[in-house]
């Protein structure tokens, strides 16, 4: 039985781009090798302060894939009227801070409902495929229903790490509380996609839940690929998943 699908996320490949200058490595270039490897679909978060992914990556990115691009944003002016120019297959939106390293958390859309229906409507006229990253919490899942997003991406941080750590009890428990998540999504009508920290392992149990449509994996497979090579990278990721909703 296949997996879930696999959106790669190739985010870092421009953050290794930058902390050098120049054009190399090549996140456009690394998207394409995605492809090639069976990646289902290709992630890029244009962030504000542009610390990895460009705008001339977004409009190389848009050119060059045969697969659909999930461009993650944030939820500002800015960053709704570049999705609108270029119409990407899905905008994931997502939370953002200036100082953190990477996602925190997901978005609060029940605390800011009315605003983030607004926003989102435009980009679903667009023919964009929205999808809100949110904590696997029943309020936060009713209130993306309720704004008329179609999908949702659940935050998988705190599993994945409970799981590094070797806390198998906080591991599990995060499990269960995604596995409830889902279930109240599905209920609701939403489709469900889960991400953020998921290595070989963790994508594997995540995918053993029943109803996930889609995972987004990005920073372990750039780093892997250092080692593996990014196409073998991606290759055992997949077999990971599909193994995961095998078992």
């Amino acid at each position: 039985m296949p997996g879930p699908r696999l959106g790669v996320n190739i985010d870092h490949v421009a953050t290794i781009r930058n902390a050098r200058g120049g054009d190399a490595p090549d996140p456009v270039r690394a998207a394409l090798l995605a492809e090639t490897a069976g990646a289902d679909g290709i992630t890029a978060h244009l962030r504000e302060d542009r610390r990895h992914i460009r705008d001339g990556d977004i409009e190389a990115l848009m050119a060059a894939l045969t697969v659909p691009l999930n461009f993650e944003m944030a939820a500002t002016a800015e960053m709704q009227a570049i999705a609108l120019r270029h119409r990407p297959h899905a905008a994931c939106i997502v939370p953002e801070k200036r100082a953190e390293r990477t996602t925190e958390g997901g978005l609060g859309v029940a605390q800011d409902e009315a605003r983030l229906a607004g926003f989102v409507a435009p980009l679903r006229e667009a023919g964009c495929r929205v999808s809100m990253f949110i904590e696997a919490d029943p309020d936060q899942i009713a209130a993306c229903a309720r704004i008329g997003a179609p999908v949702i991406e659940l935050h998988t941080g705190t599993f994945a790490e409970a799981h590094w750590e070797g806390d198998a009890a906080r591991r599990d428990g995060e499990l269960a509380r995604l596995a409830e998540g889902v279930r109240v999504a599905l209920d609701a009508g939403l489709e469900v996609h889960a991400g953020h920290g998921l290595d070989f392992d963790t994508a594997r149990m995540i995918c053993a839940v029943p109803g996930i449509a889609e995972l987004n994996i990005g920073h372990f497979l750039i780093g892997e690929s250092v080692f593996l090579g990014l196409e073998e990278a991606i290759r055992r990721m997949r077999a990971a998943m599909d193994e995961g909703a095998a078992a």
